[in-house]
């Protein structure tokens, strides 16, 4: 993995269920390594399997954000059809 990438994870926004986990993630091509719960990992020594499970918990966290802005989009939508709809009453 080249590049820089760093992720937070934790509880999520939006009632969604809690993590316990706090994990940073942090690729580089001059430091590689990976903080879970304040210990740091060298991921040139992380286990294949060790890896894809953070490419996964990548592609999860990511995903979540997508969902998350296009959730905030909605409720934003929501609340305007909900005002135009309450103004059409009112007249």
């Amino acid at each position: 993995m080249s590049g820089l990438f760093f992720v937070l994870f934790g509880s999520p926004p939006l009632g969604l269920s809690p993590f316990s986990l706090k994990v940073a993630v942090l690729f580089s091509t001059t430091m590689p390594t990976i903080t879970i719960d304040g210990a740091e990992y060298d991921t040139n020594n992380l286990s294949e399997s060790a890896k894809a499970q953070v490419v996964s918990l990548q592609f999860v966290q990511q995903e979540l954000a997508r969902l998350e802005a296009q959730i905030a989009v909605f409720r934003t939508a929501e609340a305007g059809y909900a005002k135009a709809l309450k103004d059409e009453l009112s007249l």
